[in-house]
């Protein structure tokens, strides 16, 4: 698989076209298509990796882990904060293979506050 081929089925797992990934890189909007035939910069694949939150090495095919385990293995979870995600416009969540609206998360963070007793 391309380093385009792998860019483009990551931003697709992720819910996200190339050209946003683009953008969020802080890239032209058209510039990862010209990966199909030109190497970016190491600088530029690092941006783009970090937009599609996964390593270097996996994107251009050196291992099939998407993210490093930089932690070691007794580390903390993650920990996203959920009510942040939600009340952000601009993070895509999906669910069963379609992206939830602002009015749908607005209803989600809702119900989680209602059955948390937090209700406003």
């Amino acid at each position: 698989m391309t380093l385009y081929e792998k860019i483009k089925e990551t931003a697709k797992l992720r819910g996200l076209s190339l050209q946003t990934v683009a953008e969020r890189s802080g890239l032209s909007t058209n510039m990862i298509y010209q990966y199909k035939t030109v190497k970016p910069k190491l600088g530029t694949l690092k941006l783009i990796a970090d937009t599609l939150n996964v390593s270097v090495d996996y994107l251009l095919g050196n291992t099939d882990e998407m993210t490093p385990n930089k932690k070691g293995p007794s580390a903390e979870p993650e920990r996203i904060d959920l009510d942040a995600a939600l009340e952000d416009k601009g993070v895509v969540m999906r669910f069963q293979g379609k992206d939830l609206s602002d009015k749908a998360k607005r209803g989600i963070l809702d119900i989680i506050k209602l059955v948390d007793g937090d209700e406003d």
